[in-house]
Formats: C-alpha cells, sequence, structure tokens
C-alpha cells in the first residue's frame, strides 16, 4: 500500500479488540494477517458521533472542544481552532485570539470546565499569556 493509499478514507469493521501492554489491539474484518494489518500502522481511526460511546462527568472527547469560545474568567480571549497531537504527552489546544493563534497544553487543571450546552469554554491562564 501506498502512502496515496494510506492518507485515503475508508470504512473498515472492528471484528475484535484486547489490551496488549499499554495500548488496544484491533482486528479489522478482512485483514488476516500481521502483513495485512502494517499498511495500517499509524492510521487515525474515526468513529461517527453517533457511535461514540457516552463519557462519564468529567471527561471530553477532544474533538468536541474545537470551535468552543474560550473565557478566562468572564472576558472572552478566544476560540479554540484545532487540537494538534504529537508535541508530548498532552495534546496542544490551538487557541485564536484576533490575528494571533496561540497553543496551550490540554489539561485540565488549566481547562477548566467546557459547557457544551452554552458552547464555551473555561481557562485559568496567567495574563501574560494573551499579551
Amino acid at each position: 500500500m501506498g502512502a496515496d493509499e494510506r492518507s485515503q478514507r475508508r470504512e473498515v469493521t472492528v471484528e475484535d479488540l484486547w489490551p496488549h501492554k499499554n495500548f488496544l489491539v484491533l482486528k479489522f474484518q478482512g485483514v488476516e494477517t500481521i502483513n495485512d494489518a502494517e499498511p495500517l500502522i499509524g492510521a487515525e481511526l474515526q468513529l461517527p458521533r453517533k457511535e461514540r460511546a457516552v463519557l462519564e462527568p468529567g471527561w471530553t472527547y477532544l474533538s468536541d472542544l474545537i470551535g468552543l469560545p474560550v473565557f478566562d474568567g468572564q472576558r472572552e480571549i478566544g476560540q479554540i481552532e484545532d487540537v494538534q497531537f504529537g508535541a508530548g504527552e498532552a495534546p496542544l489546544l490551538v487557541v485564536r485570539a484576533g490575528r494571533s493563534c496561540r497553543t496551550r497544553s490540554f489539561r485540565r487543571d488549566v481547562l477548566g470546565e467546557a459547557r457544551f450546552g452554552a458552547r464555551q469554554s473555561g481557562m485559568k491562564l496567567p495574563e501574560a499569556c494573551w499579551k
């Protein structure tokens, strides 16, 4: 499978899954050998919103944060534009404030509560972050 084929979306069916070390191994229908599975290493697995599990209170799907306005107290400081992975353990929230764009680690102690019904999120940030 070439790089172009890996970047194309395709529908797969999870046939089975099991824990292995710190990961979950997924067995896809029609993928029968390790050689068949190797081209899928590093692929992104997406699930339709309607099929996602309901999360326990305090947990958040990161994709639900995109588009939320961000408040520091009562002051709106920007909007979450993206979530980036691969820069460390914590994903980075990309927050646009006017023409500037800042990244902040996704941490519960900084994010505060995301209020999805009100479509906003709170952050506790030092003033220097937005000057």
